[in-house]
């Protein structure tokens, strides 16, 4: 690590022979699903834990561990973190390929591990940690560096209120953890009051507002008296920065502050001098992904030129994010979680912001739980579906299992209904649209049908070159 020196060692339980049994049973686990061909599962730190309760305590890890928690935006911000380090050389283990709660951390330390768990990778490790996980990760793992992205409403299924996070976020982050936050939201920032922290904050962006247009608004009052709050610039839903009349609260200064400049690329002051850092895009979600991730690896160590250079190599996971352009017109694959009204919220507000005349093809229903009809629509009324309500947005197409209560919600919204064509069958989503409508088509997904989106892109695609009368595909 660069300049900056880790906390001390932290204390791991001792390791016993209930442990070297469920590491000796993990690493046959994850043996027999490689000879069967089956990758990036879980399943052995399943086993781990399930032989061995407090198996992570008790596993030997890497000499400095970073974590990457928060509502939205973990998963990209995890890639970029990764990508940058892989690209200054350094060697470490992470969970990229499996899932982010405590089996999947688990399932990663038991591949970096010899037979008797020494870390074959001993200097460095980072995870992205499910925040609805955190009591069975951090208080066991004992992160050197955490940053936290953001905490917003999620599905119901997983947290009642915003608050709920924050108070697991608190109880379990161990106190000699040192933090990285969120300096334009009070939630993420009030995170773990005692523990050493910076934060990360941006000035001034277009489309700013002192108003929130969002449905969900999860900071209206002071955290601390209780009055109301006035804003300097709101950003969306309860991202900006805020003061109390009252009292004097305040958003926290921002020790990595960054504001765009012409050319789309990012000027963070670090540690009181300004530098230029490139953006993979200039949505306001994505400089405080790409900001969240220098505030991280400079916490960490890295210099700012190291980050100039590497920064300027990432772009948006495809998973995500991805365009791709077909005789002239963009086809757009957007990730929209499934049941989560601000990721949703802000996949609308991407296509209204987006030039021209759009399309959308909306796959929304949460693929587990349509798969058992059993979806709360709840959700769906904090969704900022009015964003889809201007004239330039053409031709709206739902598939699923819930494609009634979402045409339901785009008529409340002020949808023209005329607009609108909606049907059960995911198959038929791509037929019902018409491209030559629209300069840009956006097919929203939720994180497990990334295929199906894939799919019904190709089948788009193809329709738009058979009427210009063949030819190819552009990338």
């Amino acid at each position: 690590m660069d300049g900056r020196k880790p906390n001390p060692p932290v204390g791991r339980k001792k390791r016993s022979l209930r442990f070297f049994f469920a590491l000796f049973f993990a690493k046959g686990t994850a043996l027999v699903l490689k000879l069967i061909g089956r990758k990036g599962t879980s399943m052995p730190g399943s086993w781990a834990i399930i032989l061995c309760p407090d198996f992570l305590a008790r596993m030997p890890r890497p000499k400095t561990v970073l974590a990457i928690t928060g509502t939205n935006g973990k998963t990209t911000v995890s890639n970029m973190v990764e990508d940058v380090l892989s690209g200054c050389g350094y060697d470490f283990v992470c969970n990229r390929a499996g899932t982010n709660v405590h089996t999947g951390v688990a399932s990663a330390l038991i591949a970096n591990s010899t037979l008797f768990g020494k870390p074959k990778k001993k200097e460095l490790a980072v995870f992205e940690v499910d925040e609805r996980s955190a009591g069975n990760i951090l208080p066991q793992l004992q992160p050197d560096i955490l940053l936290c992205t953001n905490i917003f409403q999620d599905s119901f299924k997983r947290n009642a209120h915003p608050e709920f996070i924050v108070d697991i976020l608190s109880r379990h982050i161990p106190g000699g953890t040192r933090l990285v936050l969120n300096a334009d939201d009070l939630l993420c920032a009030g995170i773990k009051p005692g523990n050493q922290r910076v934060y990360f904050g941006a000035g001034p962006l277009p489309g700013d507002t002192q108003l929130c247009e969002n449905l969900v608004q999860n900071v209206r009052v002071c955290p601390q008296c209780g009055q109301p709050l006035a804003w300097e610039y709101r950003r969306y839903h309860h991202i900006g920065k805020a003061r109390c009349p009252a009292c004097g609260f305040r958003s926290p200064q921002a020790d990595y502050f960054a504001t765009l400049s012409e050319d789309g690329a990012m000027a963070v002051t670090i540690q009181g001098e300004e530098y230029r850092l490139p953006l993979p895009d200039s949505a306001p979600m994505q400089v405080y992904n790409s900001l969240a991730a220098a505030a991280l690896l400079s916490e960490f160590g890295l210099s700012p030129r190291q980050l100039a250079e590497q920064m300027g190599r990432l772009t948006v996971s495809e998973s995500r994010y991805s365009e791709k352009e077909v005789g002239g017109r963009k086809l757009i694959l957007h990730m929209a979680k499934g049941q989560n009204p601000v990721a949703c919220s802000r996949a609308f507000d991407n296509i209204r912001q987006y030039p021209g005349k759009k399309a959308a093809v909306l796959f929304l229903d949460d693929f587990f739980d349509a798969a058992r009809s059993v979806e709360n629509t709840a959700w769906l009324y904090d969704a900022d579906f009015e964003f889809l309500a201007g004239e330039d947005v053409v031709q709206i197409v739902v598939a699923g299992a819930r494609h009634w209560d979402v045409y339901l919600r785009l008529l409340m919204a002020g949808v023209d209904p005329g607009r609108v064509v909606h049907m059960r069958g995911t198959g038929e989503a791509a037929g019902a649209l018409d491209p030559e409508k629209a300069e840009a088509v956006f097919i929203l997904y939720d994180v497990y049908t990334i295929a199906l989106a894939n799919q019904v892109r190709e089948q788009i695609g193809k329709r738009i070159t058979e009427k210009a009368g063949g030819g190819r595909h552009d990338n």
